[in-house]
């Protein structure tokens, strides 16, 4: 049985930001995350953050994560756990269950814990989507940015919010022709910023459209075609709107979910809200759950983008040291200024959406 003070799920923005608050106040931490190397999603973020300085903005994402893995990995009251994998919480004795290199299966008994464990992608339900050539959004950003290989020629791109704006963009810098994208949704659902930039490159942006079907080559099996249809303002498709598109991929980025499996295993009291993607853990202003000890931060939290999760993740990580009795004097200073900086990300039209999921989250 290992023993540490706050156990910090996942190690990607939210992780990292928790971890690095938690040690700032004087707390022991030990951070926990299935993949060899820290960074999240960060890591295949090529483009230029928004928002202030403070939360890195005109930096790219795979940046940001660098700098943060570094202050984490540098921190010696961190200490990591790479190739890590929690596979279990037992709440009976708030014991974590982790499995370490697929070798070893190691207990460990924290204080507290903070789960930053992400969202994994949805997927879209339509005729022959299981074919080569048909990727979620995630999946083209590790092709593209983490392996420097291209997943084709030609992409339907399905979703048009940031993700998929932002890896049609990709796509074309890579040399990858991008032959249209496609929202079920009568707007376009991103920021016009990533829009137009895609735009004036000449690619069509379809709305109230989605997949009908994916026909395979005859001889070879891989995806060949993409039949799009438009759909009316109850989401049914209207039959004779029909658009063969050939394309050798179809990349799918219609949202994201939280990936909350350890809050389940923990008794969180949990509510399906989908303005944050899916089911998330009712928490107080402090990101502590309805099971004391329990905090969250990030996706798994309710899905925003990362500087929101940075934020919150500093958040649940100053909360968590406090509970502990850390306290350098900074601790009411710094927590106004997170609370602040929320607020700001999550103002005016773009943040209402948050804004009205996070309302009926109050424990």
């Amino acid at each position: 049985m290992k023993k540490t003070e706050i156990a910090v799920i996942g190690g990607g923005p939210a992780g990292l930001m928790a971890s690095l608050a938690a040690a700032e106040m004087g707390a022991r931490v030990t951070l926990i995350d299935r993949n060899s190397r820290l960074g999240g999603q960060l890591v295949k973020q090529t483009h230029m953050f928004f928002g202030s300085e403070k939360e890195y903005a005109s930096i790219r994402g795979i940046d940001i994560g660098k700098i943060l893995s570094a202050e984490v990995l540098k921190n010696p009251r961190i200490e990591t756990m790479l190739d890590s994998t929690v596979i279990g919480y037992y709440p009976d004795d708030g014991v974590l269950g982790v499995e370490v290199e697929e070798k070893t299966f190691v207990k460990i008994k924290p204080e507290k814990v903070i789960v930053a464990t992400g969202a994994s992608e949805k997927f879209l339900p339509f005729e022959n989507n299981d074919l080569p050539g048909i990727y979620g959004a995630g999946a083209v950003q590790t092709l593209m940015n983490e392996h420097g290989v291209v997943p084709g020629d030609n992409v339907l791109m399905v979703g048009a919010g940031n993700i998929g704006l932002i890896v049609s963009y990709q796509l074309m810098q890579a040399g990858v022709n991008v032959k249209a994208i496609i929202d079920a949704a009568p707007n376009i659902g991103g920021y016009w910023v990533h829009a137009s930039k895609v735009a004036r490159l000449g690619v069509p942006i379809m709305t109230s459209y989605t997949v009908k079907a994916a026909y395979a080559n005859e001889l070879t099996g891989a995806l060949e075609r993409a039949v799009i249809w438009q759909v009316d303002n109850k989401w049914q498709p209207i039959p004779g709107t029909e658009k063969v598109l050939k394309v050798d991929v179809i990349c799918i980025s219609v949202g994201l979910s939280p990936l909350a499996e350890i809050l389940w295993q923990a008794g969180c009291k949990m509510k399906y809200v989908p303005q944050l993607g899916g089911h998330v853990a009712l928490r107080n202003e402090n990101m502590e759950t309805t099971v004391p000890g329990v905090y969250v931060a990030g996706d798994v939290a309710g899905v925003e983008e990362a500087s929101s999760a940075m934020i919150e993740g500093r958040l649940a990580g100053l909360n968590a040291a406090k509970s502990l009795g850390y306290d350098n004097g900074t601790f009411n200073e710094k927590r106004r200024e997170a609370l602040e900086q929320l607020e700001s990300l999550r103002s005016g039209p773009v943040g209402e959406k948050i804004r009205q999921g996070l309302a009926q989250l109050v424990s």
